[in-house]
């Protein structure tokens, strides 16, 4: 197996995996006996094999799955295994060193490139004598060669070349054409650039790589972001922003032309902000809903899609993380049949994704829901939904106001961000109908100061307020690369503060894999601190005390802060100590 230019089969790999002692002899000769069929035996061996799921003999209970053969054949051909990222991936450049048919032919594709060396990953190890050369004339420096999974590499190859062939092919039809974005100021202006058709073949292409894409890696955000010469799309992914490819100035702003299209706004005007909104399927068949917000900047319009993922809404408390005495505590506020709820936290921290979870359990045929909102961000068929229009006089406090003529049980209010809404929100209360919004503070009693500040009496907040939930999302460490380790405590205090519960034996971290991309992290989950305004709380806020003395008896009486809620989250070996400060910076 070890002599040049010879391809890989599926007797010798499998007879190599013998002679490792990775597979008994009995499975070898069960797999070379069953008969393939032609798509199976188009398929590169050692992807047939991993889908064999064989026994591991080197790891008991465990299977012989992609990753460890690559690994394995990685480690017996002497060549680095290289875990394709397409995140961090310049296309244009890794596209320019080898035509397609040359990198199919040869089961190749150039993984990086830079002015010091280029990376190209195979999938046949024991045959690069065929091209090498031919690449490091071509590249006309080092050549360094890796192995990657052969379906990953084929997966990646096809569209690495089609959104680069998508690219050229929008850039060219676009030659010629002047285009002039809404920059700003006779300083930034702007050459003109070419912008190709927004329903040209190759932007259509793009912009359905870009969606379809963006659901694969789990985005909640796609950033279109034009710059002086190029046009930068980045992606939201666990909260964090990641650059995903950087493409000519025309044909970002065709691709943004081509989105603002499909949401039905006005292409024709790029000095106003503007929303849309538009639904598509995931590659799973999911219906997913997008709301778009175009924005006008120094070097042109910037567009942000947020993808609304419509499992959110029929996902339970646990699945968010409450659970326990949290969630029993937010049952027994939003269980009351009338007050005021309210959800805080700053933008981003998941407040909506609760209340939807929350009005979905409610909303019963025995009820009425409905809800004001700005923007209304996922349309569901149980809710009676109401956009604001201000400059149609129908705000926040004018929608709640006719709310109040259709007959409500219970009223959803987007946010209270004035007087007017919250006095509105507290009448609601009042006249026996159960109020869920938002306001924007950083932890659960600070809610009470807020309305006090907004002009609501003392006695109206002691009298209809059931409560409120501050929350954070915290990213969940990888399960792929978690491990233990000693708890740090002096980390565990920074967290819990002196006089805090004991740390745990051992911390949770995450060193980064393939599936996290390195960032030891994977996924979001909840923390949560709830105040629930009972008959002792009711007499301290009628009375007007400071936010301090309501946040010390609170914590008295069970109120968990959101720094030990994390605390708990690290104990449980979910999260790190660092992620928990990180989200909970405004709450020390």
């Amino acid at each position: 197996m070890a002599e040049a230019a010879r391809l890989l089969d599926l007797p010798g790999l499998v007879k190599a995996l013998v002679a490792d002692g990775r597979i008994a002899r009995g499975e070898a000769r069960r797999v070379l006996a069953r008969e393939r069929s032609p798509e199976e035996a188009a398929l590169h061996p050692l992807t047939y094999l991993a889908a064999q799921e064989l026994p591991d003999r080197h790891r008991p209970g465990r299977v012989l799955d992609a990753a460890a053969l690559a690994a394995w054949l990685a480690e017996k051909a002497g060549l680095p295994l290289w875990h394709i990222d397409p995140l961090k991936m310049d296309l244009a450049a890794v596209t320019s060193i080898m035509s397609y048919e040359f990198a199919r032919r040869h089961d190749i594709l150039c993984v990086a490139a830079s002015d010091e060396e280029v990376v190209v990953a195979t999938a046949q190890p024991f045959a690069v004598r065929e091209w090498l050369p031919a690449i490091r004339q071509v590249a006309r420096r080092p050549v360094r060669v890796v192995f990657a999974d052969p379906a990953e590499l084929g997966k990646y190859r096809v569209e690495f070349y089609a959104l680069a062939r998508s690219v050229r092919g929008a850039g060219a039809q676009g030659q010629g054409e002047r285009a002039r974005s809404g920059q700003v100021g006779a300083l930034l202006e702007l050459r003109g650039v070419g912008e190709p058709d927004a329903q040209d073949q190759h932007i259509v292409r793009l912009v359905d790589w870009l969606l379809q894409y963006a659901f694969e890696q789990r985005a909640s955000d796609i950033h279109l972001e034009p710059r002086r010469e190029v046009g930068r799309v980045r992606f939201r992914i666990d909260g964090v922003l990641h650059r995903v490819y950087e493409l000519p100035a025309g044909v970002a702003l065709a691709m943004t032309s081509r989105l603002k299209i499909l949401a039905g706004m006005n292409v024709a005007e790029r000095r106003r902000p503007q929303d849309g909104r538009l639904k598509t399927r995931s590659p799973a068949g999911r219906e997913v809903e997008l709301r778009l917000s175009s924005l006008p900047t120094a070097f042109g319009e910037k567009l942000v899609v947020r993808i609304f993922d419509p499992d959110v809404l029929v996902r339970s408390f646990r699945e968010l993380g409450l659970d326990g005495d949290d969630l029993a505590r937010w049952q027994a506020m939003v269980g009351r049949p009338h007050g005021l709820v309210l959800v805080t936290g700053p933008t981003g921290s998941g407040k909506t994704t609760t209340l939807y979870s929350t009005l979905r359990q409610l909303a019963t045929e025995e009820v009425n829901v409905s809800t004001v909102e700005d923007p209304i961000e996922m349309v569901v068929d149980a809710f009676n939904q109401t956009q604001v229009h201000p400059a149609i006089g129908l705000d926040f406090a004018a929608g709640i106001r006719t709310l109040l003529r259709q007959d409500p049980d219970i009223i959803m209010v987007g946010e209270i961000r004035d007087r007017e809404t919250a006095q509105m929100a507290i009448q609601a209360a009042l006249t026996g109908h159960l109020v869920l919004s938002t306001l924007h503070t950083n932890d659960a009693p600070t809610a009470v100061s807020r309305l006090r500040d907004l002009g609501i009496p003392d006695h109206l907040i002691a009298a209809t307020l059931n409560g409120v939930m501050a929350q954070r999302l915290v990213r969940l460490l990888c399960p792929s690369c978690k491990r233990e380790a000693p708890a740090d405590p002096a980390a565990w205090r920074q967290l819990v503060g002196e006089g805090g519960p004991p740390p745990p034996a051992h911390f949770a971290l995450a060193d980064g894999c393939l599936e996290c991309r390195n960032t030891g992290y994977l996924g979001r989950r909840g923390i949560f601190e709830i105040l629930v305004v009972d008959a002792a709380e009711r007499q301290l806020i009628g009375a007007g005390v400071e936010v301090h003395r309501l946040r010390a008896e609170a914590a008295r009486r069970g109120m968990r802060s959101l720094r030990l809620a994390g605390a708990a989250v690290v104990a449980a070996g979910l999260t790190s100590v660092a992620e928990v400060l990180r989200v909970t910076a405004d709450h020390g």
